[in-house]
């Protein structure tokens, strides 16, 4: 099943069930008005959703209407709860190997995770504002997963079990914020902006066998300003995967239903899959060169995020923004 908000001039927006192909959409306000009622009542509501589904898929839903990608938020608009992991192990090394640092053997075995702000995403078309190329902007390319309530000690062997959709994830950075914010020991704050989701939240079904040992199983691509950036596979060197993401995040608190935990940074050891951030290409440079030749994002840029099936179908739509200057600075 995939799912969508459509902007309505409200604060959390209107669901709509999407079609497979992502052309046709149908409101749902009699099943649930938003994304977030609907999984607060999930497993009420799940099978109600999933008939207006398959109706869609069928060509009988009467009251479809086109399914416009620019007039969608993130899925959720706003959430209580967002956490993003860093699964990608050969990524940190990379970052600590480029300014000579040795990385901690328990990176391996124990996930880095932080809580971002929830507040407010961005739509997945929303423009990137910011108040000065000064700061570093950088993309971060990313799978996320929604849960429904998880109780607190929930074992990775359960954590998969309360997994109830996916998204793409741009998770923007300012690089160079975050040495001075890591420096006082207290973490991110200033250096992680809003992030933005992909346009469609779907179920792990859609994915078929590309879904499993709760990793996707698929490449994620990223263009910038129309030129491919990089493609890893996402299920490939992927240390972590999201039931023990999960499982991390509920160790000494119980999760509401509609958290949001990324995967970090899709990364692959094999570097010609290219990256999926400004920051690794920049490291991967240093290590070879001595000093990065790549720069940060600049006003005017356009990053694009999106993954295919194996028949070249979008599954989530597309995370297409472009950088901008905010005018209030």
């Amino acid at each position: 099943m995939k799912l969508a908000t459509l902007k309505n001039g409200t604060r959390d927006g209107q669901l709509v069930v999407v079609s497979t192909d992502l052309s046709q959409c149908v409101a749902v306000a009699d099943i649930a008005p938003t994304l977030q009622a609907a999984l607060d009542q999930w497993h009420q509501v799940h099978g109600d959703l999933e008939a207006v589904y398959r109706r869609l898929n069928a060509g009988q839903a009467e009251d479809a209407r086109a399914f416009d990608m620019t007039q969608a938020h993130s899925p959720l608009p706003r959430a209580y709860h967002w956490a993003d992991g860093s699964a990608y192990v050969n990524h940190v090394e990379l970052v600590r190997k480029a300014r000579g640092a040795e990385m901690p053997e328990s990176f391996w075995t124990d996930p880095l995770m932080y809580q971002g702000g929830s507040d407010r995403f961005l739509a997945p078309t929303d423009p990137i504002l910011m108040g000065s190329e000064e700061w570093g902007i950088d993309f971060e390319s990313e799978i996320a997963v929604v849960t429904d309530d998880v109780p607190m000690g929930t074992s990775v062997e359960q954590a998969d079990s309360h997994i109830q959709l996916l998204m793409l994830v741009n998770d923007v950075s300012l690089r160079n914020l975050i040495p001075g914010e890591l420096s006082k020991g207290f973490g991110f704050y200033q250096s992680k902006p809003s992030s933005a989701f992909s346009p469609v939240a779907i179920t792990p079904d859609e994915l078929g066998s590309a879904w499993h040992e709760a990793k996707v199983h698929l490449p994620l691509r990223t263009w910038l300003n129309g030129e491919v950036f990089g493609a890893p596979e996402a299920g490939v060197d992927m240390t972590f995967d999201f039931a023990q993401l999960v499982a991390h995040a509920a160790k000494t608190r119980p999760l509401g239903t509609g958290t949001v935990i990324g995967s970090g940074t899709v990364s692959n050891y094999d570097r010609s899959k290219g990256s999926s951030c400004l920051a690794e290409k920049r490291m991967l440079e240093t290590i070879d060169q001595g000093k990065p030749s790549t720069p940060f994002l600049r006003f005017g840029d356009r990053v694009r995020i999106e993954m295919t099936d194996d028949q070249g179908q979008s599954l989530f739509g597309a995370i297409d923004q472009v950088v901008q200057h905010y005018p209030g600075t």
